[in-house]
């Protein structure tokens, strides 16, 4: 595999499956992430091998998605994804393949993903196989469909968040002909559940560059949810801390967007709508203090309350004698 630093339970098993005489190159994300110097998160792998024969040539595997052709091979380095070079049929739901062929090869396979810079393989040499052009786009940090996009959005409309998701994650401008793509096919959208909704947004929230979360509003792919067609700059995001609850809150508050919109989790939603809890836990005044000064029971938790909507707004006013002093103004 050339010199690309792939664990060894990822070359055990390519070694196993071209020993056994099948075809077998890592694919994807992790060759984007290898020739962009970043280490991957996980690899990918397609073969010639069938599930069964997978199975078969494996100790430890789970059938994740057998029938979609992929199998779960289980390393020391941690689980590999094994699936077969495969050829989809319709996409009824707009999300998911009716079926699957397994009668292709490596090229094929590469022309059903997604985008340019996650259709390329590697060789048996190490040697990058990229018929799409992925390479190219890469270097211009471009993201563009392969082929044609609005059958690409046809096919499964959760592509058009992933679309943003990795601009926003790698800093990259998505393609002239691919936007217009993804704002015609916005409205497929409503198939997309509210989960992955939740998930995709979440992580271009936490990305390097959450202000590309609002090109989901300016684009009408949460029209569905909330028809709003405009945004203002969401620039600000950047200043926050990198967690879920800031920068969600940061986007909630600057575009109006209903976080109850979203299947979240209690947590959260909280987070988001009562952000003077997160407050009250770093109060320099405490209930015990509160008490010494008389106060009983939901005094105590009035004036916590109360101080910590002012800290809210006046961080540099958490002081002890600050907040003694905003207490005697009642």
């Amino acid at each position: 595999m050339g010199n690309w630093p792939i664990p060894a339970g990822v070359r055990g098993c390519l070694d196993t499956l071209r020993q056994a005489g099948y075809a077998a190159h890592p694919v994807g994300g992790c060759v984007r992430d290898l020739l962009l110097g970043r280490t991957p998160g996980d690899y990918d792998l397609c073969t010639s091998a069938r599930p069964e024969q997978v199975m078969a040539l494996f100790e430890r595997t789970i059938p994740t998605g057998i029938q979609h052709g992929t199998v779960t091979v289980l390393t020391g380095d941690g689980p590999v994804e094994v699936t077969t070079f495969r050829r989809e049929g319709g996409y009824a739901d707009g999300r998911h393949p009716d079926g699957v062929a397994f009668d292709v090869g490596l090229t094929e396979d590469l022309a059903r993903r997604d985008f340019t810079i996650n259709a390329m393989a590697l060789g048996p040499a190490g040697e990058v196989i990229d018929p799409f052009d992925g390479q190219a786009d890469l270097k211009a940090g471009l993201i563009r469909c392969v082929g044609e996009p609005d059958r690409r959005f046809a096919e499964d409309a959760l592509r058009m968040l992933r679309a943003v998701r990795f601009a926003a994650q790698l800093g990259f401008a998505i393609a002239p002909e691919t936007e217009e793509a993804i704002r015609r096919n916005a409205g497929r959208m409503a198939r997309v559940s509210g989960e992955r909704i939740k998930a995709e947004l979440e992580k271009i929230l936490l990305s390097p560059h959450p202000e590309r979360a609002g090109e989901l509003l300016r684009w009408g792919l949460l029209s569905h949810l909330w028809p709003v067609c405009s945004c203002p700059d969401l620039s600000c995001l950047g200043d926050l801390p990198p967690q879920p609850i800031p920068r969600w809150r940061g986007f909630c508050a600057a575009t109006g967007f209903p976080i109850e919109c979203l299947p979240v989790e209690r947590a959260l939603r909280r987070g988001v709508r009562h952000p003077e809890e997160e407050v009250l836990r770093r109060l320099a005044l405490s209930g015990g203090e509160l008490a010494a000064l008389g106060l009983k029971g939901r005094e105590i938790g009035a004036a916590q309350r109360k101080l910590a909507l002012h800290v809210l707004e006046h961080p540099e006013d958490n002081r002890r004698d600050k907040l003694l002093e905003l207490l005697k103004l009642d």
